[in-house]
């Protein structure tokens, strides 16, 4: 594949909200201003490159229009998005997400409002040299970084990259993003991490999964029941605990990725390698 135009649209809101407006265009806004604007979500397509091996590229950027409103049914609802995405032989394709919002207060010790993607496979497919794809979305990008879902301060206008794949229909991908190895805590690095992700459009069973380094006794071995869903991203820290991306730790007291170099491999329960990530002096490495 190579570059693919990409729009969007809102096609509906699973609330009747005050002052609905912009459903069927690329920005849709609700609710009776309390001293600002309405708020609302915005899409912004563009040109990008899209490749069938996993590559992660950007479908859009995502706008939430947050400003305070009032007159809301409820704080919970959906927004339906149809994504059109262009190929190059010029057949339109429309794949449709349901974010799921949280109108949180405006006072209060977490004012910011969440948004948050149930269910990341749109149902609809293309077919590519006799293989059916799907769009899995990712995560959102915000400034370098891909987060599990998108948290919002009142009174702007905050963008984050909707972050996808186009993936094989019915088949998981599980895959190590990447190795922070240089932990901000001193002498132990308990916040250094691997993050993992599922590209795929199934579920995938890592029960049992072994995730280690070059170094013996280096050992994380997923717990019976794990299962990531598709687009689902998690971190496995070296001695921290962090609900968000999923709770999963080494507990060990000291660090467990060389700062010079190493490379994080992830084997199924045969010992078969399912994907490895090498950095600094490693990354040479077969």
């Amino acid at each position: 594949m190579s570059k693919v135009d990409t729009s969007g649209t809102w096609t509906a809101i699973s609330i009747n909200p005050p002052n609905l407006e912009g459903l069927a265009s690329d920005n849709v806004k609700w609710g009776v201003p309390a001293g600002g604007g309405k708020s609302g979500y915005l899409f912004a397509g563009g040109t990008v490159d899209v490749l069938l091996d996993g590559t992660e590229f950007t479908l859009g950027t995502f706008t939430h229009q947050n400003f305070p409103i009032q007159g809301m049914p409820q704080n919970q609802f959906e927004v339906d998005l149809a994504a059109r995405v262009v190929f190059e032989d010029q057949v339109p394709h429309d794949f449709s997400f349901r974010f799921q919002h949280n109108e949180t207060p405006n006072v209060g010790p977490n004012p910011e409002d969440i948004v948050d993607l149930p269910t990341r496979v749109s149902p609809e497919t293309v077919t590519i040299d006799n293989t059916e794809y799907a769009v899995v979305i990712t995560g959102f990008k915000q400034g370098g970084q891909i987060v599990t879902r998108f948290i919002s301060p009142e009174n702007a206008a905050n963008s984050a990259d909707l972050v996808a794949v186009l993936a094989r229909t019915g088949q998981p991908d599980v895959h190590i993003t990447t190795v922070r190895f240089k932990g901000e805590v001193k002498r132990t690095q308990s916040d250094e991490y691997v993050e993992v992700v599922n590209r795929g459009t199934a579920p995938a069973d890592v029960s049992g999964w072994v995730l280690g380094a070059d170094d013996a006794g280096q050992n994380f071995t997923f717990p019976a029941g794990t299962v990531l869903l598709p687009g689902q991203r998690i971190r496995i820290h070296t001695n921290q605990v962090h609900a968000e991306w999923g709770g999963y730790t080494y507990g060990s007291g000291r660090p467990i990725w060389n700062d010079q170099g190493d490379a994080a491999k992830l084997r199924d329960t045969s010992g078969n390698l399912v994907s490895e990530y090498a950095y600094g002096s490693a990354a040479g490495t077969p």
